[in-house]
């Protein structure tokens, strides 16, 4: 509950002080609160990562018919397709023009909301809950442009903040985004003290500037950084920016991106070049179980890869990591078109069609 920095000692909610020599703080993060009239009723939830608090959601779902979900972003489009296989109602309400805006460009978040709405999920964009309804438990949300959406359960799920209450109160640095500033080894504005996770401030890999991505696999990347160097600077492999690399699921429709997408890098003033391969998952494609895959890669005017989105079946989440692989070692669009793959009947794409290298060419085409 408490850090004392001078002291070097951290206080725990039950009252015992504990000293340290190093001290890594990884509070994670909490959800962000919109200013809108009624959260406060009962039915009203928000995604906590408290095991007793999850429990009464999904207690609550479980006993309601009717949810609005207010935010598309990954964990509301993640909570409407799990809670629509219950036979529930589900409304979505995004204030962007699309769910999933934030990560991907438009074509693959129009992917996304085709799938939900094939699922039964209704989708409403450009619109932003006004207030919640009901005397003292919820009844439905109100629109600002005035429409009502009966609800017996509301989820807030507009995005998170970093938990710094405790590094702020104990004179830690604090960034941009509301991050603890952190260095290149997670050090703090403290000799003694790293932050990790959600809670750490992060740059991005492209243009150095605070970034306000949360992932659990840069929290893993940045522990085993600050874990390697906690006493002497042993790990040379410092964090050298985050490029966000991204993957969800809307039942068997995947959807990653790693790094830039084409709309991101053009907002920075990259001089875009866009590669495009589309292909099936196995070959032949006829083989049971084989899905469509889109890849779509962005490279500077130079050649090096910015980023890349991806979608399709299973395979997709690994394809994407294969692609923040390159974007993290800078790799040219004619590395790519060249490289060495393996390939399987069962696994993969077909060695003359494999998505990564059609559309490295592609690309190299308008270079």
């Amino acid at each position: 509950t408490s850090l004392d920095l001078k002291a070097k000692a951290v206080k725990t909610k039950s009252g015992k002080e504990y000293g340290f020599e190093k001290l890594i703080l990884a509070t994670g993060s909490k959800p962000v609160v919109p200013r809108i009239e009624g959260l406060d009723k009962e039915g009203v939830f928000f995604v906590y990562k408290e095991a007793d608090y999850l429990d009464r959601l999904l207690k609550a779902i479980d006993s309601s018919e009717r949810i609005v979900i207010v935010g598309g972003g990954f964990i509301g489009v993640e909570f409407a397709d799990e809670i629509v296989k219950l036979g529930k109602d589900v409304t979505i309400v995004e204030m962007l023009p699309h769910c999933l805006m934030l990560a991907f460009d438009e074509e693959f978040c129009v992917m996304a909301e085709e799938k939900l709405k094939s699922l039964g999920v209704k989708v409403l964009t450009n619109s932003t809950v006004k207030r919640v309804k009901g005397d003292s438990k919820a009844t439905g949300v109100e629109l600002a442009d005035g429409r009502e959406i009966p609800a017996d359960l509301v989820l807030v799920a507009i995005g998170a903040r970093p938990n710094t209450d405790l590094a702020r109160e104990a004179g830690l640095k604090i960034g941009d985004y509301g991050g603890i500033v952190v260095d290149s080894y997670m050090r703090t504005s403290h000799p003694d003290v790293f932050a990790v996770g959600d809670c750490a401030e992060k740059c991005s890999f492209f243009t150095g500037k605070p970034t306000p991505i949360m992932l659990a696999s840069i929290a893993s990347a940045e522990a085993r950084i600050a874990g390697a160097n906690l006493y002497e600077l042993h790990l040379v492999r410092e964090i050298m920016g985050t490029i966000g690399i991204f993957s969800t699921a809307v039942r068997d429709l995947v959807l990653g991106v790693a790094g830039l997408t084409e709309a991101a890098a053009k907002r920075e003033g990259f001089d875009v070049i866009v590669g495009r391969a589309e292909t099936i998952d196995k070959h032949p494609g006829a083989l049971p179980g084989a899905s469509k895959l889109i890849v779509k890669l962005m490279f500077s005017r130079q050649g090096v890869l910015l980023g890349g989105e991806v979608a399709g079946g299973l395979s997709a989440g690994e394809i994407v990591n294969i692609i923040g692989v390159a974007v993290e070692n800078r790799m040219t669009a004619a590395q790519l078109a060249t490289m060495q793959i393996g390939t399987h009947p069962l696994l993969t794409a077909a060695p003359t069609v494999y998505p990564i290298t059609v559309a490295a060419l592609n690309a190299l085409q308008k270079l």
